[in-house]
């Protein structure tokens, strides 16, 4: 379906930040979303196309570009990119037609891969270049290394591939892995990575070697270097320094070493047989992150001048995604301290064993609006909180510090049942916080008979507890339970009591850690129910890892908060 109405419909998913980094490529380039439909394209494109933007965006690519050698139309079924596309891998072509539109036929090669947009969106990059200035590049996805310099459809390919890859993680091991996994056997054997830390200090963080298939990792080259030296002319110093990119040999250091870093570049140089090396800066616009060296080898053939600039594209485009993942954990570090500030240490309870534990939204900023509480009050009973704040930001978690101060402070003072101090914090949060919405169960235990201990609670909209006796029987509370907070209504709430048997464990918990997208609440509810009752036996801080193991959905994008409690004996 292509027609204006599709169209426009397409056009409301157009991805301007994509068509702004499609610019750096330099072929004719575009993206297509899972349907084929395309959604970013650069101006290159548009150029060779003879069409602009808007006559480009929210149609099937296939349909309105793809073209037999005389201006037929393709069938899917015959189209190699169409089938590479469906299988969600990378590949390339040498010989291939689009249509123009004057209505001339376009002889192009191309090359696709799978392409990250962000918000879990996986396109596909479209990278295109005029035949008539293509060279044969083969169909393999993946060049085997060669001693002839690489054609620029192949240069363009690579880079294409480069920034694909390397802007879609935000995770620093990871994308040195991904730029290893590109630039060799393609460009070299050996492959290099020196790392200025935050510290300002140099970590050769990855030496690699390409054997046959299999890329071997050097871990006794790796590890803390010198300082880099502030006046040293040599190629890794200099690198290192943001100042150029260099060729190399072990010619190079064979004089007299000026600094340590060039006694460990000769050591390199020994170890791996290298005979010729790139060295570039990984920089970016903001400090230099260290420094990237490929090496030849086995290859007959030595660097060339005219390498240097692809390499530095490289280094380029990985110091934007290294430095996208150190701000990333940077935040994450500062989040996460932030959250441990916020989240209390369980008190000390005779007879009592408490363990907490809080797991982060995996996508978000490492804070949120669950949240624990267990707070000894006035009367010698032990309170007992667990909630959840809607969001997954610092106003979230700022929400969820404002109702927890604020239950501690009317637990302590208003000695009532459970029901009456959540009614006086609901109203509270309506009128002094930007709390919207909020779920939580507010307890209190306190020793009963003969080795019982008497749970009381309210049920605020929150997933019931789970109780689990010593012997590995369950039952959820389900009493008890009421309107979520912040709904303005003035339902009073119920209140519920329940005796924990001697030795029983009491599992309160946000619901992340029983939603799954696609499965239902009252799956996740079995499953919980499954697995405590067979790590019953568990000591407790066993039992809340392994509870957290086995039963948070391996999808789950929220938060989890859990606090176990379990009774004595007896």
């Amino acid at each position: 379906m292509t027609g204006p109405e599709h169209a426009e419909t397409a056009r409301g998913r157009c991805v301007p930040a994509a068509s702004a980094a499609l610019e750096a490529i330099g072929a004719g380039t575009y993206v297509v979303d899972e349907q084929g439909c395309i959604i970013a394209v650069n101006a290159r494109a548009e150029q060779l196309l003879g069409r602009p933007a808007g006559h480009l965006i929210g149609h099937d690519a296939h349909d309105l570009l793809h073209r037999g050698p005389h201006g037929q139309p393709l069938p899917r079924t015959q189209c190699a990119m169409r089938q590479a596309f469906h299988a969600g891998r990378t590949a390339q072509a040498d010989e291939d037609y689009f249509a123009h539109a004057d209505g001339s036929v376009l002889p192009i090669s191309w090359l696709i891969t799978p392409y990250d947009i962000g918000d879990h969106r996986v396109a596909t990059l479209v990278v295109f270049h005029t035949h008539e200035h293509a060279q044969d590049t083969g169909t393999a996805p993946r060049p085997e290394p060669t001693a002839q310099p690489l054609t620029e459809l192949q240069r363009l390919a690579l880079l294409a591939e480069t920034t694909a890859q390397l802007t879609s993680t935000l995770d620093v091991d990871e994308a040195l892995q991904r730029l290893v996994a590109l630039v060799v056997p393609r460009l070299a054997d050996w492959v290099i990575v020196d790392l200025i830390t935050e510290l300002d200090e140099v970590w050769r963080a990855v030496v690699v070697h390409a054997d046959g298939d299999a890329l071997v990792r050097h871990e006794d080259l790796q590890g803390p270097m010198p300082p880099v030296p502030e006046e040293s002319p040599m190629p890794l110093s200099r690198a290192l320094r943001g100042v150029a990119s260099t060729l190399a040999g072990p010619q190079t250091y064979q004089g007299t070493p000026d600094s340590g870093i060039a006694v460990e570049q000769r050591r390199l140089f020994e170890a791996t047989g290298m005979h010729s090396a790139a060295i570039a800066p990984i920089r970016s616009t903001r400090s230099v992150l260290g420094a990237l060296t490929l090496g030849r080898a086995n290859a007959p053939t030595d660097f060339a001048p005219t390498d240097l600039p692809l390499i530095e594209d490289i280094a380029r485009r990985a110091a934007l995604a290294l430095d996208n993942a150190r701000l990333y954990q940077r935040q994450r570090k500062v989040a996460e301290t932030m959250q441990n500030h916020l989240l209390p240490q369980m008190p000390s309870v005779p007879g009592l064993q408490m363990t907490v534990r809080y797991l982060p939204a995996p996508d978000a900023s490492q804070v949120g609006g669950d949240w624990y509480d267990a707070f000894p009050l006035a009367d010698e009973s032990t309170a007992l909180a667990v909630g959840d704040v809607v969001g997954h930001d610092l106003e979230a978690a700022a929400g969820m510090a404002q109702v927890r101060n604020m239950l501690r402070a009317y637990a302590w003072f208003q000695q009532e049942p459970p029901s009456l101090i959540v009614e006086r914090l609901d109203e509270a949060i309506q009128h002094i916080t930007d709390v919207t919405m909020a779920t939580m169960i507010f307890a209190r235990v306190e020793p009963a008979h003969e080795g019982h201990w008497r749970l009381s609670w309210t049920n605020a909209g929150h997933p019931p507890p789970l109780l689990i006796s010593r012997d590995g029987l369950t039952r959820y509370l389900t009493d008890g339970h009421g309107i979520l907070l912040g709904t303005r209504t003035d339902t009073r709430r119920p209140d519920a009591t329940v005796l924990l048997p001697p030795g029983s464990t009491l599992v309160l918990y946000t619901d992340g850690l029983i939603e799954a997208p696609g499965h239902s609440l009252d799956t996740g509810l079995d499953r919980l129910r499954q697995h405590a009752a067979a790590l019953a036996h568990r000591p407790l801080a066993s039992f809340a890892d392994q509870l957290l193991r086995r039963v948070r959905p391996t999808d789950n994008d929220d938060d989890v908060a859990l606090l176990t409690l379990r009774v004595p004996r007896g």
